[in-house]
C-alpha cells in the first residue's frame, strides 16, 4: 500500500509547490523554501522530495520549454494532483485538531481556514 501521510518537510515542499504555480521547479522551490523558512536546504533534499512525493501520486511534472536565460536547458515543473490536496486537506485538519486540544492555546484559536 502506498504511504498516504505528509511529512513536515514533504508538506512544506508540497505547499511551496502549490504557492508557485506555474514556476514550481526544484531550483525555485529550494529558493522559496529558504526565503519563506529562513533555514538552509540542499536542492538534494528537495529532489529526492519531490521523486517522493510524485511517487505518492501527490505530484506529476513535466517538461518545459527550452530558454535562452537557462542555455538552451529545460525545467521540470511541478503540479500538486487531487491527492496531494486531499493529503495537504488532512494535514492541516489533523494539525488544527491538535491546536484545538492543547489547553494553553485551545481559547485563543482563531484559525479562518
Amino acid at each position: 500500500m502506498k504511504e498516504t501521510k505528509l511529512g513536515d518537510f514533504e508538506e512544506t515542499i508540497l505547499l511551496l509547490v502549490g504557492i508557485l504555480g506555474t514556476e514550481a521547479y526544484a531550483f525555485k522551490i529550494a529558493e522559496e523554501f529558504e526565503s519563506q523558512t529562513k533555514r538552509a536546504v540542499s536542492i538534494g533534499a528537495v529532489h529526492s522530495t519531490l521523486n517522493r512525493l510524485g511517487e505518492k501520486g501527490f505530484l506529476t511534472s513535466e517538461m518545459s520549454g527550452a530558454t535562452p536565460e537557462r542555455g538552451g536547458r529545460r525545467k521540470r515543473i511541478y503540479t500538486i494532483t487531487a491527492s496531494g490536496k486531499r493529503a495537504l486537506e488532512e494535514s492541516k485538519d489533523f494539525k488544527l485538531s491538535l491546536w484545538r486540544q492543547y489547553p494553553a492555546f485551545a481559547g485563543n484559536l482563531k484559525f479562518g481556514i
